[in-house]
């Protein structure tokens, strides 16, 4: 069944007739990242404009797997068990040679986690849900309203916006930047994404037909139903389907979205011809991103500020990461509990987390699309060599899956496991009235585990230890305390601690120092 596009209703705003009080923050864009990036601040107690030129969800899936990380995020938001109960949840991707399987990974061999591994959802499902979220928040979503400059000053912006009844202006403490790949607002800027520009073709077709592929995600090198490198197949709620075709760079893409030339591709695919063709795209990609994505009075957040190619689920994944690490810091300068020099951790780590995707994703187009000589003689002989040498199988390059990165901060840190180490997401665990992620919350908390907490006035929890509690936090350890951000990620950890060694790093995780 095909989605039904409803538009959102235009509302005349106040600034046309008479000037409006200065905003704290405006956001520019309403896709998903944009309205994510909204109720964050709202969950925090910031309320902000959010201005986008159009007035409806985005048109096709775009994007559509939604790793465990950010269906935590979107849970927090209020949006992430609607989002499960909708979309394909899996966890197993397999990877092709032509016709023969050569690679299977499982993102989620163990159980104890809230969040599935991977859901699959289309894009406009999830704004959907952002838009009646927001909507219940009171947040104020401005639709048709197309901001066509932005002028800094030392202590706020102000953006000029078109409407269908005409121009005004508004002023704001802050501006952030959510519109997209192609952001106007970094035009307006005059700012330059570095990088690298991959000339590579791939058409993306979502279908719709009853099928019995499994819930996983397929992908081929050579295929033999394809002339082209690779092909990708990803199933999704509502019996539709989406598959990626490599097709060379020297093909013209408006010949390619014809459906008398999509239709014999998909056919060759999918075995047969009762499918119907919901929306066609060929695009190019590149890896590149802003050098910063703080500029005096304006924050640059999602693909505006980084874009990736779309093999791996980095971007939509990625853009959640940067709302996750903005949003508690830019709630307490706005109310005045932090200095805005706190917007430079977000900077940093999210340039870090840029760069790690950046780089995962560059491998992965050049492992799929080599360049004549070496490239290909080593993409070769690793898919020669996966059919029957496992040691080769791991070196198959497909497209490393979105993950949170960790970040590298000067942190206390103890013998204690890998995987709660500082700079990493706080792992979920069960407890015996709810789940970690859960009980963590949207403010600073000491966690103290098989241990009492020193007198502090942070939010202290100290939760019965479950056997996978205790095999995530403390391994063979008797007890701990963890410091955790509001965006859950550990700030610092210790055996045994003081006040105002707690205090110490408390203040030091509002910085973001990293160890590079």
């Amino acid at each position: 069944m095909a989605y039904a596009y409803q538009p959102f209703d235009y509302i005349k705003p106040l600034g046309l007739t008479a000037p409006e009080p200065r905003q704290k923050v405006i956001i520019v864009g309403a896709g998903p990242i944009g309205l994510a990036m909204a109720i964050e601040l709202a969950n925090h107690g910031v309320q902000a404009t959010v201005l986008d030129d159009n007035n409806v969800v985005s048109v096709g899936s775009r994007a559509i797997c939604w790793s465990k990380r950010s269906l935590e995020i979107l849970d927090r938001l209020g949006v992430g068990e609607r989002s499960i109960t909708k979309g394909v949840t899996w966890k197993v991707g397999r990877t092709f040679h032509r016709d023969t399987e050569v690679f299977n990974f499982d993102l989620l061999p163990e159980d104890g986690h809230k969040m599935p591994a991977f859901v699959n959802l289309q894009q406009y499902f999830v704004e959907e849900y952002l838009v009646q979220r927001a909507q219940e928040l009171n947040i104020d979503l401005r639709w048709k309203n197309r901001v066509i400059s932005v002028d800094q000053l030392p202590d706020f912006a102000t953006v000029t916006v078109e409407t269908p009844d005409g121009r005004y202006t508004l002023e704001a403490d802050w501006v952030i930047a959510c519109d997209g790949a192609r952001s106007p607002i970094r035009e307006m800027m005059g700012l330059e994404f570095d990088g690298e520009l991959f000339e590579e073709r791939f058409l993306i077709a979502d279908i719709e037909m009853q099928g019995d592929f499994a819930s996983e995600r397929w992908f081929w090198f050579e295929p033999s139903f394809h002339s082209g490198q690779s092909a990708l197949l990803h199933k999704q709620p509502d019996n539709i389907y989406r598959i990626d075709l490599q097709l060379g760079w020297d093909t013209d893409p408006e010949i390619e979205k014809r459906p008398e030339r999509v239709i014999p591709r998909i056919e060759k695919v999918v075995g047969h011809s009762d499918f119907k063709l919901d929306w066609v795209s060929v695009y190019t990609f590149q890896c590149r991103r802003l050098r910063s994505f703080f500029h005096n009075r304006v924050l640059f957040v999602g693909d505006s500020a980084h874009v990736v190619s779309p093999f791996g689920a980095r971007g939509g994944n990625g853009g959640l990461g940067d709302v996750d690490a903005l949003g508690w810091r830019l709630a307490a300068v706005v109310q005045g509990v932090a200095s805005a020099e706190v917007l430079t951790g977000y900077d940093r780590e999210r340039c870090f987390g840029a760069d790690e995707n950046l780089l995962n994703s560059s491998r992965s187009t050049h492992f799929m699309s080599p360049e004549n000589g070496v490239e290909r003689l080593f993409r070769d002989a690793v898919l020669h060599l996966a059919g029957h040498a496992d040691f080769a199988r791991p070196m198959v390059n497909s497209g490393r899956l979105s993950r949170p990165c960790v970040y590298p901060l000067q942190a206390p840190d103890a013998p204690l496991p890998t995987e709660s180490r500082p700079g990493a997401v706080a792992p979920d665990a069960p407890l015996e009235d709810g789940w970690m992620t859960e009980t963590l919350g949207r403010d600073f908390v000491l966690l103290a585990l098989g241990c009492d907490a020193p007198a502090i006035s942070l939010r202290v929890v100290t939760p019965k230890l479950t056997d996978i509690l205790r095999k995530r936090y403390l391994g063979d350890q008797q007890q701990a305390l963890y410091l955790i951000r509001p965006d859950q990620v550990v700030a610092a950890r210790w055996l045994s601690a003081s006040a105002a060694e707690v205090e110490a790093a408390l203040a030091q995780s509002w910085k973001g120092a990293l160890c590079l």
